[in-house]
């Protein structure tokens, strides 16, 4: 500061030496050097911005256009404070609020500029990526926090406020809510995680724990929605999704899902015979991917019958049940044409002899 008054005395030297007005030229030429910078950024960064494959700097430079004029006044106005020849008390608070505007104008700026940021990479990310439209809203929030509490802490610090107290306060409430809210906490952490990690997204048929199965339709910071195949919506708390086995069906390479037929046939039948039949049905339905073919496997050898599989898939989940529907009807109608016996578990009662009755004994 002082280097920079030595520096602009031959120029203030011109206009007199009363202190204000040496205070307004001072105004003036912040003024006149803001334009400058203002000239600067649009006509010279911006043309090299423009030809760039992105608009993210573009849309920077427009966001930087005020904070940087509006810094140049007030360092002008701090000069200006400075050869005005102020009382010492007035010339702290004057100080203290140029700087607290300062402040506030590249908070604002910081916080414009993350939003701005933050949204790029949320769109130009893949499924993998940190940032993603899930997740931007809580990286909005965590940045807009961390950014109004340095700008508020250095706020503070510029006026001489001893900022002690109120950590030690903060943190003892950071405590308090801690143990108050630790179920909230325990799903808002797990969300976060969740949406990080990207164990499953929405539109995933996922199964929890072996008990509920469902589409994913809702990914919260507090909890996940699924809804069934009975068209019931369940919310799940994300810490109890964080702490139970996931199984997501439309996950892996693609989203196709393999299902499986098992008959059994009686003990005597054609296996080959079977065998074929049971791949031409799984090849004939239409809702059978071709990609991977169906697959016929003779299982083992069961009590009553001989165990066969037909595996198939198909492009979703959701289409599991339907399409086993369509195969075991036609399978149980192409066997019955095909005289192939289906077994059944069958009882036999043999009576060896029967006990003797009161009206036995009186007529013998």
């Amino acid at each position: 500061m002082e280097s920079i008054l030595e520096q602009l005395k031959p120029v203030i030297g011109l206009f007199g030496q009363s202190p204000y007005m040496k205070a307004a030229v001072i105004l003036l030429l912040s003024l006149l050097a803001a334009k400058l910078v203002g000239l600067f950024v649009n006509r010279g960064i911006r043309k090299l911005t423009q030809h760039t494959k992105t608009s993210l700097d573009d849309q920077l430079i427009t966001l930087l256009h005020r904070p940087l004029f509006w810094t140049v006044v007030l360092l002008g106005m701090l000069l200006a404070a400075a050869v005005a020849e102020l009382s010492p008390t007035l010339l702290t608070a004057t100080r203290a609020a140029i700087i607290s505007l300062l402040l506030f104008w590249w908070m604002l700026f910081g916080l414009r500029a993350s939003r701005v940021i933050l949204s790029s990479f949320s769109r130009h990310g893949d499924a993998t990526s940190l940032v993603r439209p899930q997740t931007l809203p809580l990286f909005t929030n965590l940045v807009a926090i961390i950014i109004i509490a340095l700008g508020v802490y250095f706020i503070f610090q510029a006026w001489d406020v001893d900022m002690t107290a109120w950590l030690a306060s903060a943190g003892i409430a950071g405590i308090a809510i801690g143990f108050a809210a630790k179920d909230t906490l325990a799903n808002l952490f797990s969300g976060v995680f969740i949406l990080a990690d990207s164990p499953y997204k929405i539109g995933d048929y996922v199964v929890i724990d072996n008990t509920v199965r469902g589409m994913v339709t809702h990914i919260g910071i507090r909890s996940t929605r699924l809804l069934t195949r009975d068209d019931v919506e369940v919310t799940i708390p994300n810490s109890v999704m964080g702490n139970s086995k996931v199984i997501n069906e439309s996950g892996g390479p693609h989203e196709k899902y393999r299902i499986r037929i098992r008959v059994s046939v009686a003990y005597g039948s054609d296996i080959d015979q079977v065998c074929a039949l049971m791949q031409a049905i799984g090849e004939e339905e239409p809702q059978v991917c071709s990609d991977p073919v169906p697959r016929v496997r003779f299982r083992s050898f069961g009590d009553s019958g001989l165990v066969v599989d037909l595996m198939a898939w198909v492009e979703k989940p959701e289409l599991r049940g339907k399409v086993s529907h369509e195969l075991n009807c036609t399978i149980y109608k192409r066997f019955m044409a095909e005289g192939i016996e289906i077994p059944y578990m069958k009882q036999d009662l043999y009576i060896k002899s029967l006990p003797d009755t009161p009206w036995q004994e009186h007529n013998g």
